[in-house]
């Protein structure tokens, strides 16, 4: 059994209340075991290991709900190129900066399978914790479908051993589809109910599976131990299907309207925005030319219209967890969204139980983790700077001075 002590800090808990000054938290192995000023912490009569937060703020393990380790930039040619098992090697590092940024959970939205997440899990590499869907389920010519004129298929999760091809269609093969996937080892279903901005074939706008179908998700994820249905849907008909259906959180949501809007008001669903996503598409066309002309358009003609309606959901009150899309962008540089966050009327510290609280309770993890709470998992992490003066100094991985994951320190840089 041993004992650690932060402290000489300032918390942020993760549930919005004011900054504590002078706070500190007891870890004992990987549990948090008290949390608030030094002076009123009892300590245990055994070695403490001390850990000087040197003036900085403590806050628990960050949490990005919406990642894909398996690619980075969407360099579609050398995805092509590269050769099947190198993919993992390279999550290797993807994961580590993630960690190392902060983010001490994710959700994969598709790609990672159940080797990454228990190579993680048992020690073999470092990365966060992690729920996966494996796989992204797909209409013909939908999303997920990359099929091009030429013949050429450009799928970025393409049918591997452990990753069951997604493209479906009707009840009954999207019922088998989903079995499936959970026998893979997911512990969330990933469907595109809208177009997109990457897929060749669709628009955004574009609606795709029928309520019938999305329902079928639904009920067969939840027959397995409760698991959870999770949607990209940029199209407001798409969300309002999946909304209808029971989905439980809403990825992109560019085109969410109002009716949309109080459906995940009555229905509780989560809205997970991903602003960085279509920024980082023109930011990575314009650096590299790498983003073919289709994707460009679709996100030139997004970027404004998806700030205005993430404006409006915030407003309205609907349950906002972050989520970023890295893979599109450069992993480790997740912690941008937060201030785009920001952008749309979220305060520093909404942005923050965003990305902590609510990103937990996303992940039906608020038992475990997303707060600085006695029982808990000992997740924490420590700033060099005050990210509710400056939310964007969080962008910057030296500013993030230490992380632990599990009670273990992975990262410290604060001397």
């Amino acid at each position: 059994m041993s004992y650690t002590l932060i402290h000489n800090g300032t918390i942020i808990d993760g549930h919005g209340r004011d900054p504590l000054k002078n706070g500190a938290v007891l870890v004992q192995d990987d549990r948090i075991q008290a949390v608030g000023r030094k002076t009123d912490i009892r300590l245990p009569d055994a070695d403490i290991t001390l850990l000087d937060a040197k003036g900085g703020h403590i806050l628990p393990g960050l949490i990005d709900t919406h990642v894909h380790f398996v690619f980075e930039e969407l360099n579609l040619m050398r995805i092509m190129n590269t050769p099947f098992s190198l993919n993992y090697y390279l999550a290797m590092d993807r994961m580590k900066r993630t960690v190392e940024a902060g983010i001490t959970s994710v959700r994969d939205a598709g790609g990672a399978d159940l080797g990454m997440k228990r190579a993680v899990e048992q020690g073999l590499v470092l990365g966060p914790r992690m729920q996966i869907s494996i796989t992204v389920l797909s209409i013909t010519g939908g999303h997920g479908d990359s099929w091009l004129p030429s013949g050429a298929d450009l799928r970025l999760f393409a049918e591997v051993p452990g990753r069951p091809s997604g493209i479906v269609d009707g009840p009954d093969n999207v019922r088998q589809k989903v079995r499936e996937i959970l026998r893979a080892g997911a512990d969330v279903i990933k469907v595109c109910a809208t177009g997109g901005v990457l897929s060749p074939t669709d628009h955004p706008e574009f609606t795709q599976f029928t309520e019938e179908e999305l329902v079928v998700m639904v009920q067969e994820a939840a027959y397995r131990r409760g698991l959870k249905v999770m949607a990209h849907a940029q199209g407001a008909e798409g969300i309002k299907n999946a909304v209808r259906a029971g989905i439980h959180s809403i990825e992109h949501g560019i085109f969410v309207d109002e009716e949309a809007i109080e459906l995940m008001l009555a229905k509780g669903t989560f809205l997970v925005p991903t602003l960085l996503a279509p920024i980082a598409v023109l930011e990575i066309a314009e650096a590299t030319g790498n983003i073919p002309e289709w994707g460009v358009q679709k996100a030139r003609e997004t970027v404004e219209i998806h700030s205005e309606n993430i404006a409006k959901a915030y407003r309205a009150g609907v349950n906002i967890a972050m989520g970023t899309d890295a893979g599109v962008m450069k992993h480790g540089t997740n912690l941008r969204e937060l201030g785009l966050m920001c952008g749309v009327g979220m305060s520093p510290m909404e942005s923050i139980v965003a990305t902590t609280k609510t990103a937990a309770a996303c992940l039906g993890w608020q038992d475990r983790v997303g707060t600085l709470d006695p029982g808990k998992l000992a997740d924490v992490i420590i700033t060099k700077t005050d990210p509710l003066a400056d939310i964007r100094s969080l962008e910057k991985g030296e500013n993030i001075g230490l992380v632990m994951l599990d009670g273990r320190v992975v990262k410290n840089i604060l001397s």
